[in-house]
């Protein structure tokens, strides 16, 4: 424990040898390489996981295990989580910045690896959902809870939070400098040298590492140079990211208004009963739903989109170009039910996959469309790597670490015309429909944004109770004028409250509103408190956020204003107190 003697050494040896810096490098690179080597096992369990599964799946024709399958494990996960975790590991993206913002960034100790197994058996059974996310909230609960363990302040908890992440990113994808641009576009660490290298420092560790234990293999890879850009090509895809943008403002309302039905459904036995059954159902009409969707984005890249149709009903019509076509537009529009479905009824995972997987057949669609319907000869490859890029610049408001992700996976550096022209438009589509993105959605919804905004995230961090000012001396309103002037004389301030015998606050005397009688000695004895009190038009409750006191000194002229708790008077916060407390973490928060 970090109480222990052996701790308070090791402690002791690292404060008088290691710099503060090259102690975050030194983290860094051990949050990073945790978060990599997880992202590792991750990926290893789902893939044995699928293979022992769709050993006994033909995928030749359809197969009533695809109505079995995805169902088992929406309830193997419901029971996990429910009875062994019993805590809500959901949505892992929208909780690290939850954390970030509401907790110190503190990330619950369980989240090492809880999300881990969850995902694992919601994935490997069909779930239709991503394991991005769980892993992202499994390299960052390492390193959160990294540097809770070796009590480092909260800038520097926050960035091994991000330096988990990133090297979780790595290590799934082998995207060193995706990692780096997820950290600081996503979860919106800030762009400084002081945590850009740390960050670069955890992502290449997990990149490495992936590398090392698994060798060339990867999640899907494509080589560009087959099918060069080409400026005829441009205005296809400027089309390519308008309905990129449309698919992602379907994306990002259809799946928050089907997780808000699911909520409305009484008891979680009955939405996971509903979310099994739409789930499986969908994967059984649509196989390609089945998982994370890699497989199927494999087979776009690869130009086999024919094998879209294998093990589903459809696999007996043979190759009909139109029926792809159709089934295609099936896919993108139950994808999202399926994903859906498959969190709102207790399985775990992501939409960082669903929205890489919805991206590819939007521009497999449109590029197979040109081709088919105009005799167009466009890359069809090369769109659906661009469709990947446009749907997840949108949907996640992330183009930069979008434009990468794609570039690094496929080495395609020469693509990065059309990968930067779909994302932006597609980025530039949604903003009008959807100012947030899926993973901070919820969260303005709540109020509870607080890592885009710096105002907020630095006020988040300041604590009423630390403000508040005690040294005013209280008076009761049955005191007479002349008694009170003895008070004026022992105190420091110029504001007086005024309370009962049981603290209940009652007003304030301010000394400038009665300067005009305080020496006028014929009304000592007659005159008394509550003929001069009032009350103050603005009171700060004690368990008022410090966004809410800014507010409202914002809002008035006041330089003091006081805090009650039911009733009962505390003291008062100061507004010069609170200015020079938010200079000062401001002050924290940018020094290198």
């Amino acid at each position: 424990m970090p109480g222990s003697k052996f701790y308070q050494r090791i402690h002791s040896w690292r404060l008088r040898h290691i710099s503060p810096r090259n102690f975050v490098l030194i983290l860094s690179l051990l949050a990073g390489s945790l978060g990599g080597f997880a992202a590792i096992l991750l990926k290893n369990a789902v893939y044995l996981g699928h293979l022992l599964l769709t050993q006994v799946i033909s995928i030749k024709s359809f197969n009533l295990l695809y109505l079995i399958l995805p169902f088992i494990g929406i309830f193997l996960t419901y029971l996990y989580v429910k009875y062994i975790v019993r805590d809500n590991i959901g949505h892992g993206i929208s909780r690290i910045l939850q954390s970030i913002s509401k907790s110190n960034s503190i990330i619950k100790a369980h989240n090492m690896y809880t999300s881990m197994i969850a995902s694992t058996i919601t994935v490997s059974f069909g779930g239709s959902v991503g394991l991005e996310a769980p892993i992202v909230l499994t390299g960052s609960a390492i390193g959160s809870n990294l540097g809770r363990y070796l009590r480092v302040d909260y800038k520097t908890i926050t960035l091994l939070l991000g330096c988990g992440a990133a090297g979780a990113i790595a290590g799934i994808f082998k995207a060193p400098i995706a990692g780096v641009i997820f950290a600081m576009e996503v979860l919106m660490l800030d762009l400084t040298m002081a945590s850009l290298i740390p960050l670069m420092i955890s992502s290449t560790a997990g990149a490495i590492l992936a590398y090392f234990f698994m060798g060339p293999a990867v999640l899907f890879s494509f080589e560009v140079t087959a099918h060069p850009f080409t400026m005829h090509n441009l205005p296809f895809y400027v089309l390519l990211g308008l309905l990129c943008g449309m698919v992602s403002i379907y994306f990002t309302k259809a799946n928050m208004s089907i997780e808000k039905q699911f909520r409305r459904i009484p008891g979680g036995t009955l939405r996971m009963i509903t979310g099994g059954l739409i789930t499986s159902l969908l994967v059984f009409l649509f196989p390609p739903l089945f998982g994370e969707g890699y497989e199927t984005l494999n087979n776009l890249l690869d130009g086999n989109g024919l094998k879209l149709l294998d093990g589903s009903i459809f696999a007996s019509m043979g190759n009909n170009y139109f029926l792809l076509l159709l089934f295609l537009v099936f896919i993108l529009i139950f994808k999202v039910v399926a994903m859906s479905a498959t969190t709102g009824g207790g399985g775990v995972g992501g939409v960082f996959a669903p929205s890489l997987f919805m991206g590819g057949v939007t521009g497999f669609f449109l590029s197979k469309s040109v081709n088919f319907f105009m005799n167009g000869r466009l890359p069809e490859s090369n769109f659906a790597l661009a469709g990947m890029a446009g749907v997840m610049a949108a949907v996640m408001h992330a183009p930069l670490t979008a434009i990468f992700l794609i570039a690094e996976i496929t080495g395609g550096y020469q693509f990065f015309v059309p990968l930067m022209l779909t994302s932006v438009v597609a980025y530039l589509t949604i903003i009008p429909f959807e100012p947030h993105s899926i993973y901070t959605k919820r969260l303005a919804e709540s109020g509870e944004l607080i890592t885009h905004h710096k105002d907020k995230a630095v006020l988040s961090r300041l604590s009423i109770e630390g403000l508040i000012e005690r040294n005013f001396i209280p008076t009761s309103p049955e005191v007479t004028l002349g008694e009170f002037v003895k008070l004026v004389a022992k105190s420091q301030r110029n504001v007086f409250p005024v309370i009962d015998q049981e603290n209940n606050f009652l007003g304030v005397i301010f000394i400038n509103d009665i300067r005009h009688i305080i020496f006028e000695h014929d009304q000592y004895d007659t005159v008394y408190i509550r003929n001069l009190m009032y009350m103050p038009d603005t009171l700060i409750e004690y368990n008022a956020t410090m966004e809410d006191v800014a507010q409202k000194f914002a809002e008035t002229s006041h330089y003091n204003l006081p805090v009650l708790k039911d009733g009962k008077y505390i003291g008062f916060v100061s507004r010069a107190n609170v200015f020079s407390a938010y200079r000062k973490l401001v002050k924290d928060f940018s020094n290198d």
